[in-house]
């Protein structure tokens, strides 16, 4: 009897067991649980999943950082006929170029020096399954013109092998940066977008489905409460507004990430703003009579420069290396750091 894979779906809180079998509706249930809400383009997203499932086309997923792509691409692997073979996620952004073709491909003995065992590349462990190439905006041209050549014939050969290997996988890509952008300035191949894009599903961020928060938070606070043997917590009033009409830069990541914090570190069955290590000292006296909207401002002006500065710091003022990792274009990046009054220079470590 056929196993399912375990994919990181929350299997056992539907009462079923490893290995068991999930048909029907309740394995829409079970996929569609991993990205929560009821606005309009959550529930098209779930639609479209639902058709995408049914067939083997490559899939392009874009969207924020948080916002959730990869859980998209794990349901529409648990939903499709590969669900019981294995779903590989591969971060592109962490392989360097020297070493892409033996992770993917992998090696036969004798390939190199030291290469004393065989090695299966990612692409043959997703056999019969799904590759799963997050950050794909990030690749090479070398390795963008590696990939589309597995992607047109579903062919490749690993180092030091004289034969060509099929592979049977479905792959799914996804990518927070502007892939058409990137073409234009020459630094991804229009082909390789083409092959990639014969589906495209765009996740939005969370600011832009807001009326999804409250259930987000419901979902997160009996969740943790739950996996951290906690009694059930309940939010302030003030503590509520914020989450509400904070912009969520992080998305969905950083909304779970703060109400995972408000869970573990706080003992009192009422969780107030006083809680939320966000908040900064003007929000803290909200309660006291000051406007949100004011507050709110003041806030994300203070999210926005310590995020600047740590930014940039980690990247020693290097705004191109910044914008990547922030997932910004530059002059976007730019302008942020021209509202807060900031040099990228006095954050550089090689003019002293």
């Amino acid at each position: 009897m056929p196993k399912i894979i375990n994919i990181n779906f929350d299997t056992k809180s539907e009462g079923i067991n490893e290995g068991e079998i999930v048909k029907g509706s309740l394995k829409k249930d079970i996929a569609f649980s991993q990205f929560i809400g009821k606005s309009k383009v959550i529930q098209s997203l779930h639609t479209k999943i639902e058709l995408i499932s049914s067939c083997d086309a490559s899939v392009l997923i874009t969207g924020e950082s948080g916002t959730g792509k990869e859980r998209v691409a794990r349901a529409i692997h648990y939903l499709s006929n590969r669900s019981d073979k294995p779903f590989i996620p591969i971060n592109c952004g962490a392989i360097p170029e020297t070493l892409f073709e033996n992770e993917f491909f992998g090696h036969v003995k004798g390939a190199f020096t030291h290469a004393t065992l065989q090695q299966k590349g990612c692409v043959k462990e997703a056999e019969g399954g799904t590759l799963f190439l997050d950050e794909i905006g990030t690749i090479s041209p070398f390795i963008q013109g590696k990939l589309l050549r597995l992607l047109e014939n579903r062919e490749y050969k690993p180092l030091g092998d004289s034969h060509i290997h099929k592979a049977n996988i479905r792959i799914i890509a996804a990518t927070n940066r502007d892939l058409l952008s990137l073409i234009r300035e020459g630094m991804f191949r229009e082909d390789l977008f083409y092959r990639l894009n014969i589906v495209l599903l765009h996740i939005p961020p969370l600011r832009e489905r807001r009326e999804d928060i409250p259930i987000l938070i419901g979902h997160f606070i009996h969740k943790y409460c739950k996996e951290y043997g906690r009694q059930p917590k309940t939010f302030s009033k003030a503590l509520e507004e914020f989450l509400l009409t904070y912009d969520w830069p992080g998305n969905v990541r950083e909304l779970e990430n703060k109400i995972q914090q408000l869970i573990v570190m706080t003992t009192t069955d009422v969780v107030t703003s006083k809680d939320m290590q966000l908040l900064s000292t003007e929000l803290l006296n909200q309660e006291r009579g000051h406007p949100l909207k004011a507050v709110k401002k003041q806030m994300v002006n203070t999210f926005e420069k310590n995020y600047l500065v740590r930014l940039l710091s980690e990247h020693k003022g290097n705004v191109v290396a910044a914008a990547k990792c922030s997932g910004k274009s530059r002059t976007a990046l730019w302008n942020l750091i021209r509202k807060h009054d900031l040099s990228p220079k006095q954050f550089r470590t090689d003019i002293f």
